[in-house]
């Protein structure tokens, strides 16, 4: 009987050790998964919030690289100053790419053939090949065009509209601006005006230091050279409307002027503004026709290097190919027929 009551007692304690370790680990267990799954939410959310720290932080970075590039753009120099041509090439056309070894070759073509030393950059946008030619004219105080003297350019945006019912006119853009309504002709008024008076100001400067210090100060001012790139685009649709009423008349007319009107896109002076002229400035730049019009509306022999066709019976061409009289001429050089550089002689 004792012994029996001995067994009943150690198989009752041994029946509490295994329960209270069975209690012990179970609640053990529960501790540490709850810890776990803890751990599991606040890395899970850690990571998560990272995450979206992270896509927070890129997009502002990025819109501040957006922003700096932008000011950084807008802040150079309409016209930078020269640098040395063949430094130029070296920087910008590295490596064995065909097109690299093409472009270091016509650079080589133009210092040694065509002697040009140094190159002028020029801002890029699209009133760029406006811009490098208005400012070389400027800058070698070239003359006044005689048909320019022999009218007043000034009234010329009234003359449209009163002597040859060119109504359509109020819908002419300046560069990003689409529509002006019947207060075009007073904006374009003023860019002419201001136009010829910089114009003839720079033509009468004989101190060529002067005139291109002048040219910088002049070409800085947002506002006015925006100004003067607008009455070049309004001297261009003149030129076009003149023309196309000689030629409604029979009358002999430039050859470049038939291809214009040939095309189904500029048929008319009306859709050669509303097709071409208005995208200048705003969405592109100028064409190769639209260089042979400016050249013939400013009277000057536009010579453009076209450095991608090198090797090529298009490497130097002319705007226009063959000027109606001894015309000054002006350089231009180009690597893609869309932005534009000032050589130096």
């Amino acid at each position: 009987m004792i012994c029996m009551s001995v067994c009943f007692v150690g198989s009752d304690q041994v029946h509490s050790w295994i329960l209270v370790t069975s209690q012990v680990v179970s609640t053990a267990w529960r501790i540490a998964r709850a810890s776990v799954t803890l751990a599991v939410s606040l890395l899970s959310a850690s990571l998560c919030y990272f995450r979206r720290l992270h896509l927070y932080l890129g997009h502002r970075l990025k819109w501040w690289a957006v922003l700096l590039s932008f000011l950084f753009k807008n802040t150079l120099a309409p016209v930078e100053a020269e640098v040395d041509l063949l430094s130029y090439c070296a920087r910008e056309w590295k490596g064995e790419t065909p097109r690299a070894k093409l472009m270091r070759k016509a650079y080589e073509e133009l210092f040694w053939r065509y002697h040009i030393k140094c190159v002028r950059p020029v801002k890029r946008d699209n009133y760029d090949a406006l811009r490098s030619v208005l400012f070389q004219i400027f800058s070698q105080g070239l003359s006044f065009p005689p048909w320019m003297k022999e009218k007043d350019i000034v009234k010329l945006p009234e003359k449209l509209l009163f002597s040859q019912g060119c109504n359509w006119i109020q819908q002419y853009s300046f560069g990003p601006e689409k529509y002006t309504g019947s207060n075009v002709f007073g904006k374009l008024r003023k860019c002419v005006e201001l136009l010829k008076m910089q114009w003839t100001e720079f033509s009468g400067m004989r101190d060529y230091h002067k005139r291109g210090s002048m040219c910088n100060i002049l070409f800085s001012d947002a506002i006015l050279e925006y100004k003067l790139y607008e009455a070049l685009k309004f001297i261009m649709l003149y030129q076009v409307t003149e023309v196309y009423e000689q030629m409604k008349t029979n009358k002999i007319i430039p050859s470049l002027f038939r291809l214009l009107f040939s095309r189904e896109s500029s048929s008319d002076p009306l859709s050669f503004m509303m097709n071409h002229l208005n995208s200048i400035g705003d969405t592109c730049g100028l064409e190769q026709i639209d260089m042979f019009i400016l050249g013939y509306s400013l009277q000057v022999k536009i010579k453009v290097f076209r450095l991608f066709k090198f090797n090529s019976r298009d490497f130097a061409v002319c705007y226009p190919e063959e000027p109606l009289r001894e015309w000054p001429e002006i350089s231009l050089l180009t690597e893609n027929d869309r932005q534009y550089y000032i050589p130096v002689f």
